[in-house]
């Protein structure tokens, strides 16, 4: 079998079918991901592969850093053939890897290249790529159009102006849809550092004087509603863990004051503000229509030392183990009990969750629309093929497939719209399977819809593309 041929992942005939047939050619909606909406809008043109493939790409430094390199050749001042050097000489040892993957389908589609990519390689390689960054055809609206992507959901922080986002609206020329994604974490974490600053320029933007939480729910919904005037069509929470401690709100405002005062606050205490952010602003999302995603499980910036020299983001987070089940229920209840729990997609970083997570989501499942409560796909460190595997066996098992709004980057990186492509042909090859197993029939036109569904049409459908 030749390496990554056109029946890459696919293991049987049906398969092979169904990917060409029906998932090949589907349109992409990337509804969640880390790009840049200043570099969409300026139509960037990198310099060289290290800019677009290693610039802010913790996923690659991590695996150069396993090979034993010297933090200045990753992050750090050398020169960017190096750091582009250290990745190929990293990569032919990370067998099983789906960067090993990720790397290669991105190489073939974007740059025509068939070849190995290793230390010999490297220097063919890095002449190949940087002399087809210099076209005309590879700016980033180009890498985009070329995709097929229709949608791009940015994550954006309620304080960021959205700029850029409403230059591309007014300028009207690009065809893709960069829509912005309310992140109000700095505003939920009262025991983290910087709090209180960032108290003060979320005043100052929403133009309301924060004395009280009060004050607080009014800034997010005023800075909601002008994400809302900018298209936005989901938020995105990144929590540590799923809190939901309930306290009455003199309780909750004294617990505000102190934080405000600069006093130490114990993470009950947290969490009690914390559970009623969440409430408040899930309730909100229900009034606007808007999609609430909840990515967890992650522990974070685990290695100190190099968190104080390089800061958060920098591939120093793990995965969490902390039970969330009963904090999911208890908040999603909350919402439903006054008949405003959103559209919502819950994600966990550790795998063991999955079956959690599609018991939960059958729990609260609505007639708004089909799939209301999203078991999301395979995030960060679960997005590997058997982790892939793994998140659409058991949300199968234990719900509909059929719903499901399939896949999204999660990336920082304009390449990386291939991994759509490894959803893609790893969800053709396990449906496939089950059909030439004798589980499912092989009906041509109900295994369009569900591919087609899955691939597109439902997240065009669920996001109101």
């Amino acid at each position: 079998m030749k390496f990554m041929d056109k029946d890459f992942l696919l293991g049987n005939e049906t398969a092979k079918r169904l990917y060409e047939d029906f998932a090949k050619d589907m349109p992409i909606i990337d509804y969640h991901c880390h790009i840049n909406p200043r570099e969409i809008y300026e139509d960037r043109k990198f310099d060289n592969i290290t800019q677009i493939w290693l610039g802010g790409d913790h996923y690659k430094w991590r695996l150069i850093r396993s090979n034993g390199v010297t933090e200045n050749e990753i992050t750090g001042d050398a020169d960017d053939y190096t750091k582009f050097l250290r990745f190929a000489e990293a990569l032919p040892k990370a067998i099983g890897n789906p960067m090993y993957h990720w790397t290669h389908l991105e190489l073939k589609k974007y740059f025509g290249y068939d070849g190995i990519l290793n230390a010999k390689t490297a220097p063919e390689v890095w002449d190949i790529c940087n002399k087809k960054l210099s076209c005309d055809d590879m700016t980033v609206r180009q890498i985009i159009e070329r995709s097929g992507v229709k949608m791009i959901g940015t994550t954006d922080d309620p304080i960021d102006d959205l700029i850029w986002h409403r230059k591309l609206r007014d300028e009207g020329k690009f065809k893709t849809a960069v829509l912005p994604s309310f992140r109000p974490d700095k505003a939920v974490n009262i025991e983290k550092p910087g709090f209180t600053d960032y108290i003060a320029k979320l005043s100052e933007i929403s133009e309301i004087n924060i004395e009280s939480v009060c004050d607080v729910k009014s800034a997010l919904s005023a800075r909601l509603d002008y994400f809302c005037e900018l298209g936005c069509r989901a938020t995105d929470h990144g929590l540590d863990y799923v809190v939901y401690e309930e306290a009455d709100d003199s309780e909750i405002e004294t617990i505000f004051k102190k934080a405000m005062n600069g006093e130490k606050i114990s993470q009950s205490d947290a969490d009690k503000y914390k559970t009623a952010i969440l409430i408040h602003l899930g309730r909100e999302y229900a009034r606007r229509g808007i999609v609430m995603q909840i990515h967890y499980g992650a522990q974070r910036n685990t290695n100190f030392a190099m968190f104080e020299k390089l800061g958060p983001d920098t591939g120093y987070d793990c995965i969490s183990v902390r039970d969330c089940g009963y904090a999911i229920t208890s908040f999603l209840n909350a919402l439903e009990r006054d008949s405003l729990l959103p559209k919502t997609i819950l994600y966990s970083l550790n795998p063991h969750d999955n079956e959690l997570l599609d018991t939960i989501i059958g729990s609260f499942q609505g007639p708004e629309i089909a799939g209301k409560i999203q078991h999301g796909s395979a995030w960060w460190f679960s997005d590997t093929k058997s982790g892939m595997e793994a998140q659409i066996r058991s949300l199968a098992n234990l719900s509909i497939l059929g719903n499901f709004i399939g896949m999204l980057t999660d990336s920082r990186s304009f390449l990386s719209y291939t991994r759509h492509e490894y959803f893609r042909r790893i969800l053709c090859n396990i449906i496939g399977t089950w059909v030439e197993n004798g589980e499912y029939p092989d009906d041509s036109e109900a295994l369009e819809n569900i591919v087609k569904g899955i691939c597109y049409f439902n997240a065009e459908k669920y996001f109101n593309i």
